[in-house]
């Protein structure tokens, strides 16, 4: 998926406007002035979008989970330059301290049927034997799912 997407998704959801979004960047010291922060969304066919880097968006997630849980005590983790699918399924899943059965209803919601073995293969290390990669789709309907069941 394109990062912008799943920000615009989650912005839409949770009825964010332009300063609560600066304020969840600004929690983890990324302070986008404003001509970066509208070209992030633009749609792509209007002059001066910016893609979202995966930086960008684990910035704007590690936010979302201290918007939602409050700040850590202590060293704050380290931002990833790189996120899979399922990093981001898992920090959507952390900021809003979803269990199984609240992800599995979250993805009923979608029309997708996942049992908790099914939904841990995401969760777990890509080494694992059982981890099994989040698809584009997959992490959609759970975007999709989370409107279905949290939208204002």
């Amino acid at each position: 998926m394109i990062n912008n997407d799943i920000v615009r998704r989650l912005r839409k959801t949770y009825d964010l406007d332009d300063t609560q979004t600066k304020a969840i960047f600004a929690h983890t010291q990324l302070n986008l002035n404003d001509e970066q922060f509208a070209n992030l969304f633009k749609q792509n066919s209007e002059d001066g979008y910016a893609q979202m880097t995966d930086l960008e968006l684990a910035h704007f997630l590690n936010g979302f989970i201290i918007e939602k849980r409050g700040k850590k005590e202590g060293a704050q983790p380290e931002m990833e330059t790189q996120l899979s699918n399922n990093a981001i399924l898992n920090k959507i899943k952390i900021a809003l301290e979803l269990k199984a059965e609240d992800t599995i209803e979250i993805f009923k919601s979608a029309e997708v049927t996942l049992t908790k073995y099914e939904l841990s293969a995401f969760f777990r290390n890509n080494q694992h034997k059982h981890f099994k990669p989040c698809s584009d789709d997959v992490l959609s309907a759970f975007l999709r799912g989370l409107k279905n069941t949290f939208a204002k």
